[in-house]
């Protein structure tokens, strides 16, 4: 993989980290409104999309379809929060409440699961070759897939932030 995905996956991680690293659990799983999610819930969603992404490409990859697909402006797309992105059901966070550490484990054992099935690729220049539909952005590039994760993380970091303003939960 290249060293800017790499990068911009690893420090995107580590940010969310330490946004909610100092929270106590009932900050963590306190909901502003009934139909607003908690930081929890924001975070579980972060790690089920992480591992549906895994089972997109790995299912792209398959395909037999090697005609390059348009590349989009993901970044804009995503960090544009004034659009809502309705939440497939497949990446739904469940309304159990989390432990904080429960939830940094579920990122970290995501994001090795990540790591893990892409350096076991053998072609990876079949990333930007293959595409497989998206729910919010559309017929996608596998490796704008592995992009969509860090930017969708740097999306949910911004609601986090908002979430921790309304709860009282900054520094």
């Amino acid at each position: 993989m290249n060293k800017f995905l790499d990068d911009n996956l690893h420090e995107t991680r580590n940010n969310l980290v330490k946004e909610i690293t100092l929270l106590s659990d009932a900050q963590f799983n306190s909901k502003p409104s009934m139909n607003k999610w908690s930081i929890a819930q924001v975070c579980h969603h972060l790690v089920l999309v992480e591992e549906a992404s895994i089972k997109a490409i790995a299912w792209g990859l398959k395909e037999t379809d090697c005609a390059p697909k348009e590349r989009k402006n993901v970044s804009t797309i995503l960090l544009n929060r004034t659009k809502k992105i309705k939440a497939p059901k497949i990446v739904e966070p469940d309304v159990k409440p989390f432990k904080v550490q429960q939830i940094i484990d579920l990122l970290t054992h995501s994001r090795k699961k990540l790591m893990t099935f892409l350096n076991t690729l053998e072609d990876k220049s079949m990333l930007a070759k293959k595409s497989v539909m998206h729910p919010a952005l559309g017929e996608l590039p596998l490796d704008q897939w592995i992009e969509q994760i860090y930017l969708h993380k740097q999306r949910h970091i911004e609601q986090i932030n908002e979430l921790k303003l309304l709860l009282g939960a900054t520094p």
